[in-house]
């Protein structure tokens, strides 16, 4: 083999490294996963999820409370305990750098609210009595993700169910949730954006979709 070889050989494997490490490096960035090593726990994190997360369970499996008001309690503990500015520009995604001021004032309420009915379905669809918190993963300080199980009720057997939480001390913030496997903010990003590309980069299209899709929930309720 010449040395002319040898060393375009070199090169060609330091850059298939090179892109392998890039690659795992964006994916644990965008998509929190199990796999990462655990390498430190969050207490307090933790802590956070125990009780938040067990005050929504109990919400959503208290018996004999009109959906209405089922609704709007699990609405405001949303409102108390997620970072919704954070997630209202994630989910964008490149369009958070070009959304207009107007634009945003109408996104932002239509996306609350359809923000709430994805999590109260995902995390009503458990109908658990309970929830533990299994373990943690520092990802960096105050980037923390905490697994749990969710156990009791009508379930046959316990279902994991991950936070991904921002803070420290007495301020930390839900900005994702893992259900069934599904981180739920990483795959609205993937289709607000989907969406906006399909229309030509118009981000109203997006707005009208949702707004569509809050009269027809609104229909549902009142029939």
């Amino acid at each position: 083999m010449t040395s002319r070889r040898f060393t375009r050989l070199l090169t060609q494997a330091a850059l298939a490294i090179a892109l392998a490490i890039g690659g795992t490096l964006a994916v644990s960035v965008a998509a929190p996963s199990a796999a990462i090593a655990q390498s430190s726990r969050d207490a307090g994190a933790e802590q956070f999820v125990q009780v938040q997360g067990q005050r929504i369970i109990t919400l959503l499996s208290t018996p004999g409370m009109s959906p209405s008001s089922k609704t709007q309690a699990f609405k405001a503990i949303v409102d108390q305990i997620a970072d919704v500015p954070r997630i209202t520009s994630f989910v964008l995604g490149k369009y958070a750098r070009s959304i207009t001021p107007a634009q945003m004032q109408r996104f932002a309420p239509v996306f609350r609210a359809y923000e709430q009915s994805v999590y109260e379905t995902q995390l009503g669809n458990f109908h658990g009595k309970t929830i533990q918190v299994t373990g943690s993963v520092a990802r960096r300080p105050g980037d923390v993700v905490v697994n749990t199980v969710i156990s009791g009720g009508g379930l046959s057997q316990p279902l994991p169910l991950a936070w991904r939480v921002l803070g420290g001390g007495a301020s930390w913030k839900v900005v994702d949730v893992q259900a069934s496997g599904v981180w739920l903010a990483i795959t609205q990003q993937q289709d607000f954006v989907s969406t906006i590309d399909n229309h030509g980069g118009d981000i109203d299209a997006l707005i009208s979709q949702l707004q569509q899709q809050a009269r027809r929930r609104e229909a549902g309720r009142s029939n």
